[in-house]
């Protein structure tokens, strides 16, 4: 536990074989409220180290009055049915949350096929879509312990962009911040000069924005947009969900543009030649940079979905900004250079 400034504190929950270690949630005190920014993933380890650190400021569960979920990643949000049953706190999140908890919660059985549909609709061989599939023992392992990672839970209350939540003496201005998550939102607390960054800027890990969806959405330019938004906030400290505190928000801002600004430049190349599709993009990409560069045909099967997905994203942009088109052959989308 530490403490940032009066009335916040960063509590630490661990979360085993996270690639971005532990969760950091925060709490907030008001004269007689409570509020818990991202309480982890459910796990008994982090379920404990919560309690023990709460009790260290001299706090229960039972004090808690709000939980406050900056998205609904199971890594974010797990823990906080369970943290509501010992508290009876209310639960508050953005106005999307509801639909993308029923789109990314792993106990949706029809959400595979469909998976396994939008794979071969974006170019992946069938072994590669089959892999996805409901019937594959590893997807079957990997999708039970998921669904140990959080217990169901409903939102109690549904916050929008420029709402302001006050607690006390502090105030939390809310910023939709989508991209890395519809739903995602940023809290800017004005007094202290803080944002509570979730999962949107982090020190030294860039963010993953793709897109599984049939829908003309545009993640990543909705992600460069909150990014450009949050850029003019006078903000001294930024608290992110994962990793360090850091300050300097504008430099750590355009790292993170220049970084998709760069891999959306390769994906452009790749296309000179002849129209892709995403699948082919994804494979002629080098991913994971920072553990040395794994090749696509090396990732695991959901991170080779994580791939595609990204590349996705980036192609979508393009089309957005008129540099690429689409066409069907076979009934599967080409991307092609204008």
């Amino acid at each position: 536990m530490t403490q940032i400034a009066d009335g916040i504190y960063q509590l630490k929950v661990p979360f085993a074989n996270n690639p971005q270690g532990d969760i950091n949630s925060y709490l907030l005190c008001g004269s007689k409220e409570y509020l818990l920014i991202d309480p982890g993933a459910n796990t008994d380890t982090g379920f404990d180290s919560l309690q023990r650190q709460l009790a260290e400021i001299g706090l229960g569960f039972k004090d808690i009055t709000r939980i406050l979920i900056t998205h609904c990643h199971i890594d974010h949000y797990g823990l906080a049915g369970r943290v509501k049953e010992r508290s009876q706190a209310k639960i508050i999140a953005h106005s999307r949350a509801k639909d993308v908890i029923q789109t990314r919660e792993p106990t949706r059985e029809k959400g595979i096929p469909q998976r396994e549909q939008w794979l071969k609709l974006n170019g992946a061989p069938s072994f590669e879509a089959e892999a996805n599939h409901q019937h594959d023992p590893q997807l079957q392992k990997q999708t039970a312990e998921i669904a140990k990672l959080f217990v169901s839970m409903t939102t109690d209350i549904t916050i929008e962009d420029n709402e302001t939540i006050s607690l006390g003496g502090l105030s939390l201005k809310v910023l939709w911040a989508p991209g890395h998550s519809p739903d995602h939102i940023c809290l800017y607390e004005p007094s202290n000069k803080i944002l509570f960054s979730g999962d949107h800027v982090l020190p030294g890990t860039i963010p993953q924005v793709s897109s599984e969806s049939h829908s003309e959405t545009n993640p990543l330019g909705d992600f460069i947009s909150s990014l450009n938004r949050l850029k003019q906030l006078d903000v001294n400290l930024v608290l992110p969900a994962h990793e360090h505190q850091f300050s300097d928000l504008p430099a750590r801002i355009e790292e993170v543009i220049q970084n998709f600004q760069q891999r959306s430049a390769k994906i452009l190349a790749l296309l000179n030649t002849e129209p892709k599709t995403a699948y082919q993009i994804a494979s002629e990409i080098v991913w994971r940079p920072k553990a040395g560069g794994v090749k696509f045909q090396d990732l695991e099967t959901w991170r080779k979905r994580m791939a595609i997905s990204g590349a996705l994203a980036h192609l979508k942009a393009m089309k957005f900004e008129g540099k690429v088109t689409t066409f069907f052959r076979d009934d599967i989308i080409y991307y092609r250079h204008n």
